[in-house]
């Protein structure tokens, strides 16, 4: 299947599920402290989106994936399974949230700081959100993937962090993942040109030392193969005819 250019009414249910699966990062922020468990995390998250939202945890039995967020950890890329393990002190960890309202996904992820975290680890943290800014700011019609990969490599790179390359950003809508894939690094001019109605992923992993992964046996957790951290910010993004709209805005980057 092609890449999908979205309906103004289809584009309305997507703001709706953006909205809602930032409320959920801003909602559990309190509760990401030492001591607390992903399975905690992971429940309380759950029930917000169930009974508060009326909505769907979208990676809930996605593929088999047994849980209803992703929870990644200091040196976890991505796809982390909430577990009973606690959180402490120092840690660095991904929320990954998606919903489903009305048939429609709303993807976004964040970065929440545990207690108190290292000079290097709020580094990496804060060049990744930056690096994940650089790329939005390609988005608008006309311009094309390669912009975004290559803003994202170029900031990156110049801050000393490698890019993941296994995974990336996509497209989005009554599926979790569309077509086009959305690169984190490339050339600029490069690739697929994009068009207003047109909605997608960028969720850039930047790790303090190289960029190969490793998936554990688990068959979903990546983690970064020299150990070294990592970290990640993901929005969902509408092409628009003048630029972008950022369908997962949270209240504190307003």
């Amino acid at each position: 299947m092609g890449i999908i250019i979205k309906t103004p009414s289809e584009i309305d249910k997507m703001r709706v599920a953006g909205r809602l699966a930032a409320n959920v990062l801003e909602m559990i922020e309190p509760h990401v402290v030492p001591g607390v468990t992903t399975n905690e995390l992971n429940q309380i998250c759950h029930d917000y989106i169930v009974d508060v939202q009326h909505a769907i945890p979208a990676p809930l039995n996605y593929h088999g994936f047994p849980k209803s967020i992703c929870t990644s950890i200091n040196q976890q890329i991505c796809h982390g399974i909430p577990s009973d393990k606690k959180l402490k002190s120092g840690d660095i960890v991904n929320i990954d949230i998606t919903v489903i309202k009305d048939d429609y996904h709303g993807d976004t992820s964040k970065m929440f700081c545990v207690g108190e975290v290292s000079p290097h680890a709020k580094r990496l943290v804060k060049i990744t959100q930056e690096a994940l800014y650089r790329g939005i700011e390609q988005v608008k019609h006309g311009a094309t993937l390669g912009d975004i990969g290559h803003a994202i490599q170029k900031f990156a790179e110049s801050n000393r962090y490698s890019v993941v390359r296994e995974f990336c950003g996509h497209g989005i809508g009554q599926k979790f993942h569309e077509e086009p894939q959305v690169l984190h690094y490339g050339k600029a001019g490069e690739g697929i040109a994009l068009e207003a109605g047109m909605i997608i992923t960028i969720e850039p992993m930047l790790n303090l030392g190289k960029r190969h992964v490793k998936v554990l046996a688990d068959g979903w957790t990546a983690v970064t193969k020299d150990r070294s951290l990592s970290a990640q910010w993901e929005h969902t993004i509408l092409v628009t005819d003048h630029g972008h709209e950022i369908l997962t805005l949270r209240q504190e980057e307003m």
